[in-house]
């Protein structure tokens, strides 16, 4: 089981619009060559990004602005937006345990409250982090490398 790419990628586009903005037109072309993906995947997550209230998108002058500060911006927000999982749920149970089978009719007695913890406890720590929090890190090793970005 993974964490669709998507995630990962969204908080890579709130990189560049941070990173970029001022200097250059942020296009999804432009997001897909930092990224290294097709355009089409860029403007995808745009669409749910705009959707969820945390970006801004204007055609034609290439603007992809973030709609709130950064620092107000969780991974839980853009973790939530973009769809990572599927129904909401972390962790997709087998549908079927045997019924006949004790330890299959009481499976989800002894798992399902663990699962929904372990769900919590992540979501509670991605709501502790902020793209404030990214953008600050990736600048670092930006001016560690003694050059600047693209």
């Amino acid at each position: 089981m993974q964490i669709s790419s998507r995630f990962t990628i969204a908080i890579h586009i709130f990189a560049c619009a941070h990173t970029f903005c001022g200097q250059f037109k942020l296009t999804s072309d432009f997001i897909a060559s930092s990224v290294n993906c097709n355009p089409v995947i860029i403007r995808k997550i745009l669409q749910q990004l705009k959707a969820a209230g945390l970006v801004t998108v204007t055609r034609g002058t290439g603007g992809v602005e973030p709609a709130h500060p950064i620092e107000e911006i969780t991974l839980l927000d853009i973790f939530r937006a973009v769809d990572s999982i599927e129904d909401g749920q972390l962790f997709h149970f087998h549908e079927n345990p045997n019924t006949d089978c004790p330890v299959g009719r009481n499976i989800h007695h002894g798992l399902d409250d663990k699962l929904t913890a372990i769900q919590s406890a992540l979501e509670a720590s991605m709501q502790g982090i902020t793209i404030a929090d990214v953008v600050r890190d990736t600048q670092k090793y930006i001016e560690s490398e003694g050059r600047e970005a693209i």
